[in-house]
């Protein structure tokens, strides 16, 4: 929330809520090149290079915030889809979306009045990935 502003910045007022196949996020790991090099994953900057040319899944770590935007010591996955896997979302891994705005503007609500006792926040748990390989 804290990056849309909580539904404020321009272009960002609607909030939607995805729903989609665990197998199908999994399938967007599995093809996502990191948006800057990684040595223990790519032998060379010319094969990472390669790999984010032919990458239809881009994937960065950005810092990730508290509710009024202070930064946190752990980092929120961002994912980037074009082409095929951008196709595939939208035609087969989509489940369901719903506009979740008006709860943005309530928590939004909470926030600049300072009683985040009162903010609904996600049960944030370890994503468990069975193949070893999709978490690296």
């Amino acid at each position: 929330m804290y990056r849309s502003g909580w539904g404020m910045k321009e272009g960002q007022e609607v909030t939607p809520a995805i729903w989609l196949r665990r197998a199908a996020f999994e399938e967007i790991l599995r093809q996502a090149v990191p948006s800057t090099f990684a040595p223990e994953a790519y032998p060379s900057h010319d094969d990472w290079q390669a790999a984010v040319a032919s990458s239809t899944v881009r994937l960065q770590w950005d810092p990730d915030h508290d509710p009024n935007g202070h930064p946190l010591a752990r980092r929120a996955i961002q994912l980037g889809l074009r082409g095929d896997a951008l196709a595939r979302y939208a035609d087969e891994w989509l489940l369901r979306v719903e506009d979740i705005s008006p709860l943005v503007a309530r928590q939004r609500e909470i926030v600049h009045s300072g009683d985040l006792d009162l903010l609904l926040t996600p049960r944030e748990t370890v994503y468990p990935i069975a193949d070893p390989t999709l978490g690296q």
